[in-house]
């Protein structure tokens, strides 16, 4: 594997993280010297599984910073080249989104974007979603959008229709808070607006894109109607470093190996576990939610060569198998 980050030293917040464990474990592969930022340094849970990678005992060096504390990632950013900014709280079915959702995102990552200021940082790259472009109020087309090359945020203008979508808001918001900061200050940044990622884990705990796999192979009855982008964590995580390493990278990379419905997601896992048991109806009887599509066209011009759908589905499967989240 190639060592294009060897001596170079980059900061990676919210390491623990599903997305940023693998960029992470894959920066260490290529050379990198990384500052990792948690949240917690007692917790097991957050800092062993990275503590574990391949040249982590040589080029980790792990931090305690926290997204609402002021001035928290300063130490952390000065004397790197490139920051990783993957930190933001991705939960659903919450009591109180402002607090645990939306200041976190946006406060926290001008936090981090007020220390790149205080050193000079080559580029940031901060992880986005598709969630931040894709909702516009407007109903997602079957024609393909390209989401990638404006950096006006799509979404930005839909807070009502989001008003019980509260993970798109806070990643809407916090993107546009981003985009208008790093142009104020001169900062050179690029994001990576990933569907739904699966894949293998790092980490020791569930995430939420994993759980909703989970779900259709521990006993539901039913499969969403949804249609869903999706892609794999290892490829999310190469894009990472591919928008830092390639000096044309710029704007906004959106990352989708297929849309599926979850009725196709059911199919696949049928195909490769004939055995169990699994959703055989829809959870209700309206036509299915309608596909849409999303350009390649911007990503494979980075280096993003896909991992298939049916091998992402396989790798969550397997991965979850092995720490005991899920038997058969």
């Amino acid at each position: 594997m190639s060592r294009s980050g060897s001596a170079k030293v980059v900061c990676v917040t919210g390491a623990s993280g599903y997305i940023a464990s693998w960029l992470v474990k894959l920066l260490l592969q290529h050379g990198y010297t990384v500052r990792a930022t948690v949240r917690d340094l007692a917790d097991p849970k957050k800092i062993e599984h990275l503590s574990a990678l391949e040249g982590a005992n040589e080029r980790l060096h792990l931090f305690k910073a926290n997204l609402l504390d002021e001035g928290s990632f300063d130490s952390v950013v000065e004397g790197c080249e490139g920051v990783f900014h993957t930190a933001s709280p991705f939960y659903e079915n919450i009591t109180d989104p402002q607090a645990v959702l939306i200041n976190p995102a946006v406060k926290g990552t001008l936090n981090v974007f007020s220390s790149c200021v205080k050193t000079p940082v080559k580029r940031v790259v901060v992880t986005s979603s598709v969630a931040a472009v894709a909702y516009n109020g407007r109903p997602l087309a079957p024609d393909v959008m390209k989401l990638s090359g404006n950096t006006e945020v799509l979404g930005a203008i839909c807070s009502r229709v989001l008003q019980v979508m509260w993970y798109r808001l806070s990643k809407t918001l916090t993107e546009e808070a981003a985009w208008k900061f790093s142009k104020d200050n001169s900062i050179d940044m690029v994001t990576i607006n990933p569907a739904v990622v699966i894949g293998p884990l790092l980490q020791p705990t569930l995430n939420t894109s994993a759980a909703a796999i989970l779900n259709l192979i521990n006993g539901s009855f039913i499969y969403p109607n949804t249609t869903f982008g999706w892609v794999n964590v290892k490829d999310v995580a190469m894009a990472h470093i591919l928008a830092f390493e390639v000096p044309s990278a710029n704007e906004r990379y959106c990352l989708v190996e297929r849309v599926a419905h979850y009725a196709e997601v059911v199919k696949i896992l049928h195909e490769q576990y004939p055995a169990l048991k699994l959703p055989e109806k829809c959870v209700d009887d309206k036509p299915f939610v309608p596909m849409h599509r999303v350009s390649k066209e911007k990503a494979k011009s980075l280096g993003i060569d896909y991992i298939p759908l049916e091998t992402s589905i396989m790798e969550i499967v397997e991965s979850s198998r092995e720490k005991g989240f899920v038997s058969f």
